[in-house]
């Protein structure tokens, strides 16, 4: 029986610990499709989940990564075939089954996606959950008639994997993107995705006004807290924002006004148990339209599995830059 290498998380009676293990096949969580895993991506709720600063796992022990990309080496489902390309991101991943941080992943077919034409495994895990996540909120916003007409888009937390997504998937999709950081030293980056402008969180204020003149068309907000609380006055008649993160926190003050004088929408953004049919028509996007043009700009980092214990401590103090790739073949 193959052995393969994971990394993999306990909580149990010597407490919360996770590191890399050896496993068989036969140990991974039930499922139809069967991948010889190729490539993941660290998000922020991975650092969580593999240092036990957060609550992510549902049950233990499990493999850490939500994403995960790779071929189909055995498969009981006829929509999957031997050597067929595959990419899943969250659906569960490193929630309630093993996730991608490991050499092989048991994927359920339900929630497995064939490789659009359009992207390699690579560039589908660049993408991965932070991607998607951006896509999603693009989405749902045009759903609710969000038009590059109705003004800019603010983009909060520019600096991080999600937020350098968002600029270029906005930007590709027709929209004037102001992106909101603060990490200034960044300003030049985020203006070569294609950004209109930057703003320093540090120096924006908001006037506490129920209504304010409006500012952006929409955003996508990946602070929450506070800074979505300033947000709301400055939106577009009918504009949307969509909010997709807790980085301020997760309590906000507004009032009804820009809802009920101005029309605006606050839309959640949940990416993890999005339906078959919206996954399979962003992953559609995300290859043709919708796919980012700086991708590889944007893949700052790439690591193997014995190099994540010292990314997550990075990631959740903050420093952590653009996207950082998981590659399975261990050559570091």
């Amino acid at each position: 029986m193959t052995m393969f290498r994971a990394f993999r998380i306990h909580d149990d009676d010597a407490s919360y610990h996770a590191g890399i293990e050896n496993m068989t096949v036969d140990a991974l969580s039930p499922g139809e499709v069967l991948v010889k895993t190729a490539w993941s991506s660290v998000n922020y709720k991975d650092a969580l989940a593999g240092t036990g600063k957060g609550r992510i796992l549902r049950q233990y022990p499990l493999n850490g990564g939500i994403d995960v990309a790779g071929h189909v080496v055995a498969s009981t489902d006829p929509a999957f075939r031997e050597g067929d390309a595959v990419l899943c991101t969250g659906s569960g991943l490193s929630e309630t089954r093993d996730g991608g941080f490991s050499e092989y992943t048991r994927l359920d077919a339900r929630w497995a996606i064939a490789l659009p034409a359009g992207l390699s495994l690579r560039e589908s895990m660049i993408l991965g959950t932070a991607g998607f996540t951006a896509a999603l909120g693009l989405l749902r916003m045009q759903d609710n008639r969000q038009t590059p007409t109705l003004g800019p888009i603010a983009v909060t937390g520019a600096s991080g994997g999600v937020g350098m997504l968002a600029i270029d998937i906005f930007c590709r999709a027709g929209y004037e993107v102001h992106a909101i950081s603060g990490k200034p030293d960044h300003f030049d980056f985020l203006r070569s995705l294609g950004a209109a402008e930057c703003i320093d969180r540090h120096h924006l204020t908001f006037s506490g006004k129920p209504m304010d003149t409006a500012r952006f068309g929409g955003a996508f907000d990946n602070v929450g807290g506070a800074m979505l609380g300033g947000l709301l006055p400055l939106i577009s008649p009918y504009g949307n924002v969509a909010i997709c993160g807790n980085a301020g926190g997760v309590e906000f003050s507004s009032t009804v006004m820009p809802f009920i004088i101005r029309g605006a929408s606050l839309l959640g953004i949940a990416s993890a148990g999005t339906a078959r049919d919206i996954r399979d028509e962003i992953w559609r996007r995300l290859a043709s339209d919708w796919k980012p043009r700086h991708l590889q700009r944007i893949a700052t980092r790439e690591i193997v599995l014995d190099q994540l214990p010292d990314v997550f401590p990075q990631m959740l103090a903050g420093e952590s830059f653009g996207r950082t790739l998981v590659r399975m073949d261990n050559t570091v």
